[in-house]
């Protein structure tokens, strides 16, 4: 990927973070509820951390355009808390409102978030977890990082733990972008559907045409589909 390319959609990638931060001042931190009347099953958001619902609305337009009832609990608010309190609150939720045949899919942080409540999917309300740009190994700028960016260091316990549960990888699609400032492993899962996007930057993929259709892809696909190895977007 040509260098003046990357930063180009990297200056991208931060407007799209300012565009999103006037959205939740202007609108307010209430999102949408699901629909009633959907056809497809449902799907659950769940964005990074320090972001409101309104990093994933372009995701959440377009599944319920396609027949989906999406959910997006108001009180996860900015996503902030550590990672097992958030999975818990969104198991809560579930059962709440007794949901089944459930599409997580997660940003960043939403995606380990994610893969904490397929691990601890006792009542079988999950059909998969569709990650998007997710540190799975967590990442080494963590070391730098303060407050809650920092519980993405890979020797956190809860990282580790996540790192070492590979018997969920064939439940998870895990789409990344070619480069990722904030992922500078991979989100690449030995034994996941993997699908790597020509595309640069953490946040702005979350609007853009290729990533929408590959979210839609695997929310609508059968439960059994996916499995090892890297799959052609779109293939």
């Amino acid at each position: 990927m040509p260098l003046l390319s990357t930063a180009r959609e990297l200056v991208q990638d931060y407007a799209y973070v300012v565009g999103r931060r006037w959205r939740s001042i202007r609108w307010g931190m209430t999102p949408p509820g699901p629909e009633a009347d959907a056809l497809r099953r449902p799907v659950l958001l769940i964005p990074g951390v320090f972001e409101s619902w309104h990093y994933l609305e372009a995701l959440g337009e377009h599944l319920r355009a396609r027949g989906h009832a999406v959910h997006q609990p108001e009180e996860l608010g900015l996503t902030s808390r550590p990672i097992p309190e958030t999975a818990a609150l969104v198991q809560r939720y579930l059962d709440r409102h007794d949901l089944r045949d459930v599409v997580i899919v997660g940003h960043s942080k939403g995606g380990l978030i994610g893969k904490l409540l397929l691990l601890e999917d006792r009542d079988a309300r999950l059909a998969r977890l569709v990650a998007v740009n997710a540190p799975f190994p967590g990442s080494p700028l963590a070391r730098y990082a303060i407050s809650a960016w920092r519980e993405f260091s890979p020797t956190r316990p809860v990282i580790r733990k996540l790192a070492a549960a590979t018997d969920v990888h064939a439940r998870i699609v895990s789409i990344y972008s070619r480069f990722d400032q904030y992922v500078p492993g991979s989100s690449r899962l030995e034994g996941a559907t993997n699908i790597e996007l020509p595309l640069a930057g953490h946040f702005r993929v979350l609007a853009h045409p290729l990533v929408l259709d590959e979210v839609a892809r695997w929310a609508e696909a059968p439960a059994n589909a996916g499995g090892a190895g890297a799959v052609p977007a779109g293939g």
